[in-house]
């Protein structure tokens, strides 16, 4: 099992910038990549980006390039979304998530095995 928190949500005005952090504790040594998704009062939950564990390669959605940064530390197991340039849009629930098993692809949420909680990320225009 894999216990995943994260932290760093809040309220911001447009233009804005948050830091959400995701740690993972448990049997973490299986980590593939982690990764964050957000939902959208009404919309279906949707990835924001990924990172690979062993390399560090990331990946985003199309919408979040050049505004979002995804890292990790892996010595201490937690994952980093640095929000920048926030619009309404992005406004949402994001959710950490952490693949612990050989995939190969990283976008859908089946592709990953245990999820945080959420935390409310709130853009006001």
């Amino acid at each position: 099992q894999v216990q995943l928190v994260e932290s760093g949500g809040g309220s911001v005005q447009a233009g804005g910038s948050l830091r959400l952090s995701c740690a993972a504790s448990g049997r973490t040594f299986n980590t593939y990549g982690m990764a964050w998704f957000r939902q959208a009062p009404g919309k279906e939950r949707e990835f924001v980006a990924a990172i690979s564990w062993r390399d560090g390669n990331a990946y985003y959605k199309d919408s979040v390039k050049g505004r979002f940064t995804i890292s990790r530390d892996s010595a201490k197991n937690t994952v980093y979304l640095q929000m920048n340039s926030l619009k309404p849009e992005d406004a949402a629930v994001y959710y950490c998530a952490v693949r612990v098993r050989l995939t190969y692809s990283f976008y859908a949420q089946t592709d990953y095995d245990y999820w945080g909680q959420g935390t409310q990320v709130t853009v006001s225009s």
